[in-house]
């Protein structure tokens, strides 16, 4: 497993090359076909992913309108991580873009390494800190362009 395919993801990027080792250690590989749904939105969330190859569409499904593609992730990107950490179910639809070879870890096995590794947990949970706010602020700037169309 590559070291720096894992590094490139945002929530281990902070990590030295010897705790990547540690987090090679619990990571699967898995392959989806084109197609191939991952997951389902309101489906429990057990493992998180890194693209290692292809590409993923995370959607949501709009009664009355069908799919609505929110996004596509290529190669280093990290998806299904908010339900690792928060427990919940997924809030999405991921499907696979093109053939896709994807990293994985479980939840169970990400929660007994961080138990263990503190210095880890730190700087993974700093990582997803800044990862999130992001995400929000995005969020936010879209929803202030959505309000501000809206009103016209």
């Amino acid at each position: 497993m590559e070291l720096e395919l894992i590094k490139e993801s945002a929530i281990f990027a902070d990590l030295t090359d010897d705790e990547l080792s540690h987090i090679t250690e619990i990571c699967e590989e898995q392959k989806f076909k084109s197609g191939a749904t991952l997951f389902k939105e309101g489906e429990p969330g057990n493992r998180l992913y890194i693209i290692a190859d292809g590409e993923v569409r995370i959607s949501r499904d709009i009664p009355g309108s069908g799919e609505e593609a929110l996004t596509v992730l290529k190669k280093g990107a990290c998806f299904g991580e908010m339900s690792v950490f928060d427990r919940s179910e997924r809030s999405t639809d991921a499907i696979a873009n093109k053939d896709c070879t994807l990293i994985t870890i479980t939840r169970s096995d990400f929660e007994i390494m961080l138990d263990f590794n503190r210095d880890i947990a730190y700087k993974i949970l700093w990582s997803v800190v800044r990862m999130l706010s992001q995400r929000l602020r995005v969020t936010n700037d879209n929803l202030r362009s959505f309000l501000a169309m809206s009103m016209f």
